[in-house]
């Protein structure tokens, strides 16, 4: 009787202890690390999640949406955002070009009925889109660094030609510029009223996509668009290397980096039917669509509400969508969580940094020169320093994505300098590689300049590995 009494005693014991480790993880009172295979997974959450529309898990739809970056819904934006003694006293912008039209065509397919003239009346609409347009017509009344001189100032064509900015992408930098010019400008005063031309530092590549939604951000950001004042400079490479381009050691983490890419692709069975199964739908071999980078276009036709192609032998669909889309991203994943990738973004972003981080120093010795920098670049510029920075967690460069180094002075202590980081409008100073531990090394509220020069000089070599101290040595080592 003893016995069957302690028996039931420890059952009704270990019920309620079961009961309770149920409800502490229903109410999230302990962490539950999830599993997949039987194996713990890392989180899959994002540097930036938003609580209200993020779904639970990753959607390929809604991630494809994020990436149309389609105007007129309302952003979140903290740039501008510090402690009331400290000034701002540079910005440093570099953005993707806005939306455009494909850079590839899906073979035996009809091309995208999609318009690339500027039309006032006809949306995505912005309040200076016709100002624009007439200013652009003008023409500019400096010439631009050769070969940018030779490049229209906005689109015109009814049928987009490949890779042109339409007028979604025209607008969506419009309105990018609009918000730094009520931030930076009416706010912080950034530019004095009489700004001159060395105050701006313009730099963009050699596409027309690129010149022109560097114009459209200048129109909406400056409040007398000057075109005395407006100089933009060429940019041969997408990395924005000038002339520290060469880097061996670069090439071949690229090369590994490719060599990743294509066995995570050969490995997925589900894409390789489904590119069998489109193949099939427009007629032509599965390696002649693969090579075709059918999603650059679905991707145009989705942004644009426009319906995917059919053939006799049926239609793409929605489907095909997602299990490219999705593919896409476990790949954008992997190659984040790769050293292969991080090695090629350290080499790849260093240029560039260094050139920003010069521009710094400069400004903060008193130099008013460079005050406002802008990058219109691509998606392949971004990316890289995305990574480099050891931001892992963010997204793929959307359209029209915007990326801006802050530096801030203490008027306190006017000698010492901070700098706030922001990816689309969200700070993301305190999620880099060497502002992550900041708060726990240091009561001062901002992350200080001398942590993104440290980084930028000695720590991203030692990233690398190999024992290099500059760039030169880094990118010339034997052996990887």
């Amino acid at each position: 009787m003893l016995f069957r009494n302690r028996f039931v005693l420890l059952l009704a014991l270990a019920a309620l202890l079961a009961f309770v480790s149920l409800s502490l993880q229903f109410f999230h009172l302990i962490p539950v690390l999830a599993t997949k295979n039987g194996v713990t997974s890392k989180s899959r959450k994002r540097i930036m999640p938003d609580p209200a529309t993020e779904p639970p898990v990753m959607d390929p739809v809604y991630e494809a949406l994020l990436y149309c970056n389609i105007p007129g819904v309302a952003e979140r934006s903290m740039e501008g955002h510090a402690p009331h003694h400290f000034k701002l006293v540079s910005a440093h912008v570099f953005i993707r070009h806005g939306d455009r039209y494909p850079l590839y065509a899906i073979p035996k397919t009809k091309r995208p009925e999609i318009d690339c003239t500027l039309v006032a009346n006809r949306k995505p609409y912005h309040s200076k889109l016709e100002a624009f347009v007439n200013h652009m017509s003008k023409g500019p009344g400096a010439a631009f660094e050769s070969p940018l001189h030779s490049l229209p100032l906005y689109s015109s064509h009814q049928l987009c030609e490949m890779g042109e900015l339409t007028q979604t992408g025209v607008v969506q930098h419009l309105q990018n510029g609009q918000l730094l010019r009520d931030i930076y400008l009416k706010k912080h005063k950034l530019l004095p009223s009489d700004w001159a031309a060395e105050q701006l530092h313009l730099e963009t590549t050699g596409k027309s996509r690129t010149l022109q939604s560097g114009l459209a951000l200048l129109y909406g950001f400056l409040p007398d668009f000057d075109w005395k004042k407006v100089y933009f400079r060429h940019q041969p490479s997408a990395l924005f290397c000038s002339g520290n381009c060469y880097c061996p050691l670069r090439n071949q983490y690229l090369e590994k980096e490719q060599r990743r890419q294509y066995l995570l692709r050969l490995n997925n069975r589900q894409l390789e039917r489904t590119y069998e199964e489109m193949a099939r739908i427009v007629d032509i071999p599965t390696k002649q669509l693969r090579a075709a980078n059918p999603i650059d276009s679905l991707l145009c036709l989705f942004c644009h509400n426009v319906s995917f192609p059919c053939t006799k032998n049926g239609c793409i669909t929605m489907d095909h969508f997602k299990v490219i889309k999705t593919h896409q991203i476990e790949d954008e994943r992997e190659r984040q969580e790769k050293k292969l990738y991080l090695g090629y973004a350290l080499l790849g972003a260093h240029p560039i940094l260094n050139q920003t981080v010069s521009r710094m120093q400069h400004t903060a010795e008193g130099k008013k020169e460079a005050l406002f920098t802008l990058y219109s670049a691509h998606d392949v510029t971004l990316a890289p320093i995305l990574s480099a920075l050891g931001l892992t967690g963010a997204r793929f460069p959307r359209f029209a994505a915007r990326l801006v180094f802050e530096l801030w002075q203490d008027r306190e202590k006017p000698r010492e300098h901070s700098i706030r980081i922001l990816y689309d409008g969200v700070d993301i100073t305190f999620y880099t590689s060497f502002c992550q531990d900041h708060h726990r090394r240091s009561p001062k509220p901002m992350c200080p300049l001398e942590n993104l020069v440290r980084f930028i000089k000695k720590d991203m070599f030692v990233a690398l590995g190999g024992g290099s101290t500059n760039y030169y040595e880094a990118c010339h080592r034997e052996g990887f």
